[in-house]
Formats: C-alpha cells, structure tokens, sequence
C-alpha cells in the first residue's frame, strides 16, 4: 500500500491519498496540489482586489478632505486673523540659542606614553653561580682552587659584561622610544590647541554676531518707538510678512510711509486665478475601477475668488491697525496688484484690480468677524471692478511715489568710454554717472531705473535704484568710490548705515580698487554687494564697453592735478 500525505496551510485543507500503485498515488497528489493551488491564487487575487478597493477608496476620501480644507481655509482668511495677535514681539526677534558646536575634548587621538622596556638586575659575586664549590682535594691541591676560583670570576664578568651590553641596548631602546613619543605628542598638543583657538574663534563669532543682532533689534525697537519713519515701515513690513497663507500666494508687498500725513501705502501682490483651488470632490467608481473628479463650477470660482480678495485687503488693512503699537498709522493705502497671462495677447500684465482707503478710526469700528467683505469693501469708498476676477485695471487710490528731491539729471558716459580710458584717473561726477549708467543697464531687463543723486563730492551715496522684480527687486542704494587705494571696513560700515537709513532692500559699493579683507567680513550675511575693479570691467563688457584701470598710472595723475591747482 502506497500513501502521501498533503496539506495546505493557507487554505487549511488536508488529504491522505492512499493506493496499491504508486504511480497513481503520485499523480492523485500531483493533481490535488494542483487544484488547491488554484483556489489559492483566486483567493488572493481576490483579496488583493478588496485590498486595491478600498485603498482607491481611502485615497478619494483623502483627495476629498484635503480638497474641502483647501477651499475652507480660504473661505476663511479674513476669520483666521481674529485670532491672531499681530503686534511684534521684539524679544522673540532676538537670537537667544547658544552655540551648538561641542568644544574639542581629549580624544583617544592623544599618544599613549611609550612601553619601557627592562631589563634584569645586574649580576652579583655573591650570588651562588660565581662562588665555586670548594671540596676537600681543592683544599689540598692549591692549583686546583684557584682554578675553581679563577672559572667563577670569569664567569661573573662575563656576565656582568653581558649585563652592562643589555643594559646599554635597553636605555638606547627606551630613549628613542621616549623621543618619538614627545614628538608625537608635541604635533598632538599642537593640533589640540590648534582645534581649540578655531572652536573659541567660532564661539567668539558667534557670540559677536548674535550681539550684534539682538542689539539690532533694540535699536530698531527704540527707534520703532520714537516713531522713526524706517523703522515704522520695516515694522510694518514685519507684520506683513508674519501674516500666514497658504505656501501657493505670492505674498510679495511693497509698502511706502509719510510720517507727516502718517499715511502708508500698501502695494500687495495678490494671488492670481490660476493657483485658486477648484476641486471640490473625488470619488471613487467601483465599476470602472478608477477615481472620477469633480470641480467647483466657473461661477462659484468666480465668486470665490472675488470674496477672497475682499478677504485679504480687509485681512492686511486690520493686521496693520492691531499691531500698530506706537498709533504711527492714521490711514492706510491698499492697491491690490494681480500678475496673470493676458488671454489675447499671451502676455504677462501685472494690473492694479482694487484699491481702498481705510482710516483708522473708521475701520476700528467695523466688526469684521460679522461683516460680507464685498460689502465692508465698498462702504469704506473702496475702488474695484464689481467682477475682480475679470482682473479689469484700475487707477489706485494712491500710489508709492519714486520722486526724491536728491535725484538730479543724469547724463551718458560710456559712449565716450575706450580703452584708453582709466577710470582710476576719471572725473569723480563722470565717475558717478558712469556707474548709474552701467546699472540702469543692468536692471533694465526687468524694468528697473536709476536715478543719480545730487553731487556731493564725497563719493557717497551716488544712485539709488528702483527694481521692480518681486524677488530681489526694491530700493537699492548705490555708492561709487573711484579709489586708488584699498577700500576699509569703514566704507562698507557707512554703506550698511546707509542702506538701514533709507529703508533700501540692499546696497551696492562699487570701486575701482579692491577691498580689504576686514571689508568683506564685515558685508557676510548682509544685504551688500561689494564690486571691485575687475568686477567693475567685467560688467562694462557685459553691457559692451571697454576701458582700464591703471592704479599706479591714476595716483600719478591725480597727484599731478592737485599741483596744478596749488
């Protein structure tokens, strides 16, 4: 009798297939395996079918709720700000972390001390071996007594020599051993101090730097208070940027402050129709196996969007008002800018779609939390089409002047330029119009301007540059020092001081020499742009123009001039 016995965990099945032929008995268990195995894989097919399901399923209802919290974070934007306190807290601007970096510590790198050999203690006479054994014929023949005696001297000297060898090998042994173990350990005390002056230059750094930050803040804070008009705008701008949107709006802003009308003006970038959220449902199709997408119709898009910028003007006008702290603000100015494409021209605009006038006392009083935003809108006189999302342009209420009463007319430079030009030697005013020249150039490809200010002959501030690209654009102070020697830390420190002064978003020191290495330390991590000589070239070439600089040749020249006149 043949027999096999067969089971299937998965399944939980169990046979015991028995036969008198063997042969049949093994095609039985074949054919079983078989069958049992394609139960299996039904089974699992099958449950990987429910599992696949129910994770379309789960991903709809996802989609789904990713999707009403996207729209209901928007339709809540105005709401979301009530409870929020927007005034500055000026301590928690501070830098109040300590330095992170460990100091280095005696490592394992430190040279053991050097293993000294030893080596075994001198022999002695009157040890055993060296005294020889008298017996009674020594004693009797003479000669062979002093034989012994004789025999063991020998003996003993030849080990003390012996000794004295070893002696002499160990101690040279021991001796470069104990050489090698101080140079070693004199290059590890060198690296450790090494290690530790770089650690404490760092912390020193640190400390200078974070001081100098949070001292900073004070200053700005003290001057925020005495209603310095900078440092009212750059609190305001704090403000702004503090404010939490979803990662997709533009928050780009520019703002501009009167302190005698104590009028800001709130230039705003606001999102465009493109990023708005629309779908509003995902489900999932059993029969077809796939995942069905449903949008917001055209209109309530339309609609949505029109109340969402509602939202953020009435949003920004109120964070401004509340965290005003030192009542410097009497009336703000809200233009609401839309960048999009121009469906007949395929053109990028940037228009003007709203703009309002809210004064203080009048927008205090509203109550936001219960107010339609369309309607608030309009009884604070505000300008708008009655459909924004047509993004139809419109004249602000009041616009961020550029006059300045410093800036004077320019003229060309670089049409006169050549080779045999030095600009080490040139004229300070031609210095002066030449770097605003070269610069209007170079912003004009994002539709910058440059404006020379009036002369000073103090080679300081000598242009100021208006740049509207909403990344790295805004006010931009220029100061051209045509020098012959290098420039210090000083020039780069009044140009910092400048920058703060005018409310500019970055400064541009531009020379014909180089600077100091105490000037480019001091410019690390702030808004400053240092260009030397060569630099100075480099961007006359780029704009196609050609000229030298000749530092030795300059100072003579120079010195030449200074004759004439005495």
């Amino acid at each position: 009798m043949w027999q096999i016995e067969l089971t299937h965990p998965g399944l939980n099945k169990y046979r015991l297939i028995r036969g008198t032929d063997k042969y049949v008995v093994e095609q039985k268990a074949v054919a079983q395996r078989a069958a049992w195995e394609e139960m299996w894989s039904k089974r699992v097919e099958k449950e990987v079918r429910a599992l696949s399901k129910q994770s379309m399923l789960e991903e709809a209802q996802l989609r789904t709720k990713e999707a009403i919290e996207a729209i209901d974070e928007l339709e809540n934007i105005l709401h979301h700000t009530m409870g929020v306190d927007d005034t500055i807290k000026w301590e928690s601007l501070k830098d109040i972390s300590i330095f992170s970096k460990p100091r280095p510590q005696l490592s394992n790198l430190e040279p053991p001390p050097p293993k000294r050999e030893e080596f075994p203690f001198a022999p002695k006479e009157t040890e055993p071996q060296y005294n020889p054994d008298i017996g009674f014929l020594d004693k009797i023949i003479t000669s062979r007594k002093e034989n012994k005696i004789k025999a063991a001297q020998e003996l003993f000297e030849t080990d003390f020599k012996r000794w004295e060898n070893r002696k002499e090998e160990v101690l040279k042994k021991n001796a470069e051993s104990e050489k090698e173990y101080q140079k070693k350990h004199e290059l590890w005390q060198t690296e450790f101090l090494r290690q530790q002056q770089f650690w404490q230059a760092e912390e020193q750094a640190f400390i200078i730097k974070q001081r100098e930050t949070n001292e900073a803040i004070d200053k700005r804070r003290e001057q925020y208070l005495n209603k310095n008009p900078d440092a009212i705008l750059d609190y305001c701008e704090l403000v702004l940027s503090n404010s939490q949107y979803p990662d997709y709006f533009p928050k780009e802003f520019d703002l501009d402050y009167n302190p005698k009308t104590k009028i800001i003006i709130v230039e705003y970038s606001l999102p465009s129709m493109d990023v708005m959220p629309t779908l509003k449902e995902v489900k999932y199709v059993q029969s077809r196996d796939e995942l069905v997408e449903s949008y917001l119709s055209e209109s309530t898009v339309n609609k949505f969007y029109d109340s969402l910028i509602y939202q953020i003007t009435l949003r920004t006008i109120h964070e401004l008002y509340e965290a005003d702290a030192v009542n410097a603000l009497d009336s703000i100015v809200f233009n609401g800018w839309v960048e999009s494409i121009d469906k007949a021209t395929g053109k990028q605009v940037d228009a003007c779609i709203l703009s309002v006038q809210a004064n203080r006392a009048e927008f205090l009083s509203v109550n936001l939390a219960s107010v339609d935003p369309k309607l608030c809108f309009k009884n604070l006189k505000g300008v708008g089409s009655s459909k924004l999302h047509s993004l139809t342009p419109i004249a602000p209420v009041l616009s961020i002047s550029r006059d300045d009463k410093r800036f004077v007319s320019s003229y060309e430079v670089t049409d006169k330029l050549d080779e045999s030009n030095n600009l080490a030697a040139m004229d300070w005013e031609d210095f002066e119009h030449l770097i605003r020249e070269i610069f209007e150039k170079e912003f004009a490809q994002s539709g910058g301007e440059v404006k020379v200010t009036q002369a000073s002959r103090d080679g300081g501030v000598d242009a100021v540059a208006f740049d509207p690209d909403p990344i790295r654009g805004g006010k931009i102070v220029i100061q051209a020092k045509r020098y012959t020697n290098t420039v210090g830390v000083s020039a780069v420190r009044d140009l910092y001081g400048t920058v703060m002064n005018e409310g500019a978003t970055k400064g541009i020191l531009v020379t014909t020499a180089d600077y100091g290495p105490d000037a480019y330390e001091f410019a690390k991590g702030k808004p400053l742009t240092l260009l030397s000589g060569s630099n100075l070239l480099h961007l006359l070439e780029k704009h196609g123009h050609k000229a030298t600089i000749d530092i030795k040749a300059a100072k003579q020249i120079l010195a030449d001039k200074e004759k004439d006149k005495s």
